[in-house]
């Protein structure tokens, strides 16, 4: 009997997962069943996020030093690194201006009742950032000790290291060669444990989900219908139809091509939503499937992971103007504008697991005076939704890739 291929594997993971938590769902959660259930599940579903977090920092570390050394080969570090940034700036600024249309023209929260929150708010403590001090703490936290940032996991200090590394490297030339070796034989090392880690993957998948669907409280879903129909609706398009669009008029490689090549990474992202943890299935997408040079697809997809957050951004911006609407601000053109200035800057901020973009987004509202308390508003929904940013965010890093390995080595 002929065992099916990965992408099979987690797809029937990811279907059973959520078929089975469905069905816990329905069976309420104090069942002895479905504790138990949910407690090999969050076993299973931690253990398969902590191999990928094992192996997440010398992965980043490795490609991005060896993606930037060997660049110099072909003598296109400059346009690679102007083309990645300009790239993941202009699908990011399109993302948000998608998102910021679609709350300004269908309103959503407009006429509803703030009390409905009052328990939820009561509990929440939000953390005071204002615009200048998270600039400050920004800056402060992409130079740090580079052992204390391997060993703490500072995916933003750890690929500013390796960018320095990488670039140094560079300009020494075949004085450094055995340590370029060095670390491209530790890039093989740690792509083949993410090889053995990715026999999980179906299961680690499975749990993730079982867990989510089970736990997930939708009572207030009804109340928050409109703001998740435009966010979902957005993020979709841009996912579906934008990002695939660029692709094809760029590169001229069809939509199906690339979601045949890249499934694997997004179907783990959306369990997952952490694109830091997706990282390892992304690169050997990207390498692999999508047949992008490992030395770019090592420099863009890690830098990506880290700063490119298509779906973050896009969805912190709809959530101010959803807020706005609820405590019934009417804000200004300047306002907006505020709020996409400080939506790119806090999803670049933004560290790339479950969430994370909940702290940054406490930002982007006092940039406008709203009040941070009314991030409480979204933590019912935030969970669900950020399967679907995810998501995006990681087809973003796998389609610039594409994009910049077209644009960077014509001739």
């Amino acid at each position: 009997m002929k065992i099916p291929s990965l992408n099979v594997q987690i797809l029937l993971g990811a279907l059973f997962g959520i078929g089975l938590g469905a069905f816990f769902h329905g069976l309420g959660e104090e069942q002895p069943l479905v504790l138990n259930s949910l407690y090999v599940s969050g076993l299973v579903g931690t253990l398969f996020i902590d191999l990928l977090k094992m192996v997440l920092v010398p992965l980043v570390f490795c490609s991005i030093a060896v993606g930037i050394a060997n660049l110099r080969k072909h003598q296109q570090i400059h346009r690679v690194w102007i083309t990645t940034l300009l790239f993941f700036t202009f699908t990011m600024m399109i993302a948000i201006t998608l998102g910021m249309s679609a709350s300004l023209y269908f309103k959503p929260g407009a006429g509803m009742q703030l009390e409905m929150f009052a328990d939820a708010m009561q509990n929440f403590e939000a953390k005071q950032m204002p615009l200048p001090e998270f600039f400050a703490h920004f800056l402060h936290g992409l130079f740090v000790n580079p052992f204390k940032a391997l060993a703490e996991a500072n995916v933003l200090a750890v690929v500013m290291f390796a960018l320095i590394l990488g670039v140094t490297l560079v300009m020494g030339g075949e004085r450094y060669q055995n340590i370029l070796n060095l670390l491209e034989e530790a890039l093989e090392i740690v792509m083949r444990i993410v090889g053995w880690v990715m026999y999980l993957a179906p299961f680690g998948i499975a749990a993730l989900l079982i867990k989510l669907v089970t736990t997930q409280d939708i009572t207030m879903l009804s109340t928050l219908a409109s703001f998740v129909t435009v966010v979902v609706g957005t993020t979709l398009l841009h996912g579906v139809v934008i990002l695939p669009l660029l692709l094809l008029v760029i590169t001229g490689k069809s939509p199906l091509w690339f979601w045949r090549g890249g499934r694997e990474a997004l179907i783990t992202a959306f369990a997952t939503s952490s694109s830091s943890a997706t990282l390892p299935i992304t690169m050997r997408c990207t390498t692999q499937h999508l047949h992008v040079k490992p030395e770019i697809a090592g420099f863009v997809v890690p830098l990506g992971a880290t700063i490119n957050m298509d779906g973050t951004a896009l969805y912190e911006a709809t959530a101010a103007l959803f807020i706005a609407n609820l405590v019934g601000v009417e804000l200004s053109f300047v306002q907006q504008l505020i709020v996409f200035v400080t939506a790119m800057l806090a999803s670049v901020g933004a560290p790339g697991i479950p969430s994370a973009g909940m702290v940054t987004m406490v930002m982007v509202l006092q940039s406008v005076g709203l009040p941070a308390e009314a991030i409480a508003i979204l933590l019912p929904i935030d969970r669900m939704l950020d399967t679907l940013r995810t998501t995006v965010n990681v087809q973003g890093d796998m389609i610039t890739s594409v994009v910049v390995q077209k644009l960077t080595t014509q001739h």
